[in-house]
């Protein structure tokens, strides 16, 4: 039998500020909640309160993963934090997260492919426990505090992004009946700066000029292509799905980066899937980046959408763009 990668058990962390769209309407002085509801289906979203960061999220998810995988943090060989919005430049969210878990025979890291974050380091994660016994456990959490980086005159990004966290524990087992069967991850850097934030790391270090000309803010400098994002997710849904001899039609189902709920309907139009065949979050949480897809994961779980046995994939995509996919049997 194999060594796999198994997914034992899934948690999530919420933000407290629950922000309808009529929020956004007093804000902007506009009817942003027609156009929200219509084009994107954001009906409301949770922002973190004063207390609240993305280490803490991240923590919240993390117990919950951990009680519901039965195992204690002391158990974690190896915690992978994927975000964007890092509690600090340096040192990692991670190493946070491990000391105040009190996991303290575990290793961390940071991943950052921005909103493909959590399913480049679920991969990574898989093929560490493929390839080094010495990892029986890794905690995977994908986190997003955007709410801290958003321009709240720009309606364009501050009534789509929100905040929140969600956690997988995996763990080693000899087994051809389930587990992480096979991941790709790609980039096309070319559109490294048409979305971002570009200013507080070396290349424009922040000062009171550039924060008072708003630029440590998340920028959509130019609008990406509409049909990328479904055209690369369809392609590497069908470069996974060949590699490990199945079709489209044996998926139960498909959770994908929840910016566009159109690019994901495309999507299952592409692959001649109903588009209940993919879960979609969107309505009640927002955009929350490297958190969605873990998010979207748990509920499905929790709900009953997906069950042992069950073949999944997630496929998620990011500033960058950096792109991910996944499959594995739950």
């Amino acid at each position: 039998m194999t060594r796999r990668a198994v997914l034992i058990g899934t948690g999530i962390g919420l933000a407290n500020r629950v922000l309808p769209n009529s929020f956004f309407n007093d804000l902007l002085g506009e009817d942003v909640d027609t156009w929200l509801k219509e084009n994107v289906e954001i009906y409301e979203r949770r922002w973190c309160d004063e207390l609240q960061s993305t280490s803490t999220l991240c923590l919240d998810a993390a117990l919950m993963a951990l009680e519901r995988a039965d195992i204690g943090p002391e158990k974690l060989n190896l915690i992978i934090v994927a975000t964007d919005t890092p509690e600090y430049i340096s040192p990692s969210t991670a190493s946070i997260v491990q000391y105040k878990l009190g996991a303290i025979n575990a290793a961390t890291f940071d991943v950052n492919t921005a909103c493909a974050g959590f399913v480049s380091a679920l991969d990574t994660a898989a093929k560490y426990i493929v390839a080094d016994d010495q990892y029986e456990y890794v905690l995977v959490i994908g986190a997003y505090a955007m709410s801290r980086y958003l321009n709240p005159r720009d309606k364009k990004t501050v009534t789509l992004f929100a905040d929140g966290a969600g956690a997988a524990v995996l763990k080693a087992e000899k087994t051809a009946e389930r587990g992480y069967l096979y991941g790709l991850q790609m980039t096309q850097g070319q559109y490294y700066d048409w979305m971002g934030i570009y200013a507080g790391g070396a290349r424009q270090p922040l000062n009171h000029d550039l924060v008072a000309a708003g630029e440590h803010y998340l920028k959509f400098v130019r609008k990406f292509p509409k049909e990328l994002n479904p055209r690369m997710w369809t392609m590497m849904a069908n470069r996974v799905l060949d590699h490990i001899g199945h079709r489209p039609e044996d998926v139960k189902l498909f959770l994908m980066t929840q910016i566009n709920i159109n690019s994901i309907r495309e999507t299952m139009d592409r692959l001649s899937l109903p588009h209940d065949r993919a879960l979609a979050i969107m309505h009640r949480y927002g955009y929350t980046g490297s958190a969605a897809i873990p998010t979207a994961l748990h509920h499905a779980l929790s709900e009953g959408k997906i069950r042992d046995g069950d073949l999944i994939m997630l496929i998620g995509s990011g500033g960058g763009l950096a792109f991910a996919a996944s499959a594995m049997i739950v």
